[in-house]
């Protein structure tokens, strides 16, 4: 099978593959090359896949959409890390959740000063009205 995983950034994954095992939301599951075509809604969690040689990969994924359709499966997540071991993938996960946080702070801080703006501009427009 070919396993295709990608995100609204990047393709992070292009290879061929034995097994793949993902996080649904109904549970984990097993995608065989014979199994029938698939659909289903990922949960955040761990993404594996068993490569040719035999050798099992992770890979941490975001909510997201899995295909099975004939020999290729497709795997588009809101985000995705990918390491041979798991404690290299939860190494990253860790430094990518951390300048996530980080954006996500400077983004609040951002919009708490435009809304403070907005109030300040809003008192001054309404006070000169008064006068």
């Amino acid at each position: 099978m070919n396993l295709t995983l990608n995100t609204p950034n990047e393709i992070v994954l292009d290879l061929t593959v034995n097994k793949v095992i993902a996080e649904g939301t109904h549970g984990s599951f097993c995608l065989l090359p014979r199994h029938v075509d698939f659909l289903a809604a990922l949960v955040p969690g761990l993404l594996s896949w068993e490569d040719e040689t035999g050798k099992e990969s992770f890979a941490a994924v975001g909510t997201g959409i899995l295909v099975k359709r004939a020999s290729d499966v497709y795997v588009s997540a809101e985000a995705a890390s990918h390491g041979a071991e798991l404690e290299e993938l939860q190494r990253l996960v860790r430094e990518e959740f951390s300048q996530m946080d980080e954006q996500q702070r400077a983004a609040h801080t951002a919009v708490a000063k435009l809304e403070a703006d907005f109030l300040r501009r809003t008192m001054a427009l309404a006070d000169d009205h008064v006068v």
